[in-house]
């Protein structure tokens, strides 16, 4: 059996853990320079408000009714998903992070010394009173069956935050009241090829036949088919180590200048590098985009995207943002006010074993990767972009996004350390 722990409202829930005063109140975080809605609490839906929504839109609504805002900030968010993983790795022997806000237990064997429910049930409840975020799990043969599980398990109040879908009567009537296209796997086009051959519900489709699902679709619509049926055969750790890595940014304010332009690209150069040192892999191919305003007619308007290939593939930050900016270099043109800049990172593999190259530039790889995990071991320590690259910037850069209601990092930067006066 496994199970999937999911975070109720993740980015509201962590925002509220740090200002309790916001209990019952409408809560929502808002994208990169606080454009548009990404997480809301379900008193702000009940208002109208939705994901995606763009807030300036909204105003009269957040006035009215007193909607608390929140910047994305993501180093608060991560600090407080490893608390959570933390907890149930001292629980459950196996634990595989999905994403910032879910983490599947696999539960084979501890059915002999607990009952499923009220064991994840114990854990649910150890996460809320030493973190007080709030989570809802499903327990199922399968991830997918586990997914619909913890829909449940939020969307009814009878399940006391734990849905054990343990048999066949349970798991036909799940399917049956489940939206189709909620099933993890069935993309937008996957959906309307399903109901154009008439297919309704997830147990219209879990009832065709194997043949029929065989000639009809491919994978991944061909792997949910069995998942449906308890048969578990996703694996999600080739899902979490993604094929590309890509940090972008809209700027908070225009800019023109090749050396701005440089500081966001090497910021985002050393973020997709440690993304990739974080799973363990290396890139070959470093691509960067550039471009315009698209909203504003009265400027000239120009976008453009180049990719640099090494010789050896590499997470070293340094030879990564040194490709970006030979990309940088091949596209940049004056005169332009850019809005946004962003660096992909492609030809992802393994970092061990690493392709050599005979006319490989760099001739002290040991010790460049000896570097690299000293800086990550401080930057953890200490807090993140702790130790950069000069030419990143600070935190002031006129290219950074706007965050104007952005809370303070407070588990990982020592002067943001919550203080409470009495």
């Amino acid at each position: 059996m496994i199970a999937l722990v999911d975070c109720n409202s993740f980015f509201c829930s962590v925002e509220k853990v740090f200002h309790p005063g916001l209990e019952g109140r409408p809560v929502c975080v808002l994208s990169s320079n606080d454009g548009c809605i990404v997480a809301l609490t379900p008193e702000a839906k009940s208002l109208g408000l939705r994901r995606g929504d763009p807030i300036f839109q909204k105003t009269d609504i957040v006035r009215r009714h007193n909607v608390a805002l929140f910047s994305t900030n993501m180093m608060l968010y991560a600090a407080m998903s490893k608390r959570v993983t933390n907890i149930l790795r001292k629980s459950i022997s196996h634990v595989e992070n999905y994403s910032i806000d879910e983490s599947f237990c696999y539960l084979d064997g501890y059915e002999r010394h607990y009952a499923l429910d009220d064991l994840m049930r114990g854990i649910a409840e150890k996460i809320r009173l030493y973190t007080d975020i709030p989570v809802s799990v499903g327990i199922a043969p399968s991830k997918t069956l586990a997914k619909i599980g913890s829909k449940f398990a939020k969307k009814y109040s009878g399940y006391h935050g734990v849905c054990l879908i343990d048999n066949e009567t349970k798991r036909r009537r799940a399917l049956s009241m489940s939206p189709l296209g909620d099933i993890w796997g069935i993309g937008r086009r996957t959906l309307e090829k399903l109901e154009y051959l008439g297919v309704r519900t997830p147990l219209d489709f879990a009832d065709k036949g194997e043949g029929w699902v065989r000639h009809h679709f491919h994978k991944p619509g061909y792997q949910t088919w069995p998942e449906l049926h308890g048969t578990s055969c996703i694996d999600t750790t080739e899902i979490v180590k993604n094929k590309s890595i890509t940090t972008s940014r809209s700027f908070g304010n225009m800019i023109s200048s090749l050396p701005m332009l440089k500081s966001s690209i090497a910021s985002f150069a050393a973020s997709c590098a440690n993304k990739l040192r974080a799973q363990r892999c290396c890139a070959r191919d470093v691509s960067v985009f550039i471009c315009s305003n698209r909203f504003r007619d009265d400027l000239p308007q120009y976008s453009n995207m180049a990719t640099e290939r090494m010789l050896v593939a590499t997470a070293d930050t340094t030879e990564i943002t040194q490709a970006a900016f030979r990309a940088l270099g091949r596209i940049y043109r004056s005169g332009i006010m850019y809005k946004k800049s962003g660096v992909i990172l492609g030809g992802i593999c393994d970092d061990s074993p690493i392709q050599t190259d005979l006319f490989d530039p760099v001739t002290d790889r040991r010790q460049r990767s000896a570097l690299m995990r000293a800086i990550d071991g401080l930057n953890q320590r200490y807090g993140m972009k702790t130790v950069r690259l000069a030419v990143e910037g600070g935190e002031k850069e006129t290219w950074n996004v706007r965050c104007e209601h952005r809370s303070h990092n407070y588990l990982t930067d020592i002067n943001d350390i919550l203080t409470i006066q009495i």
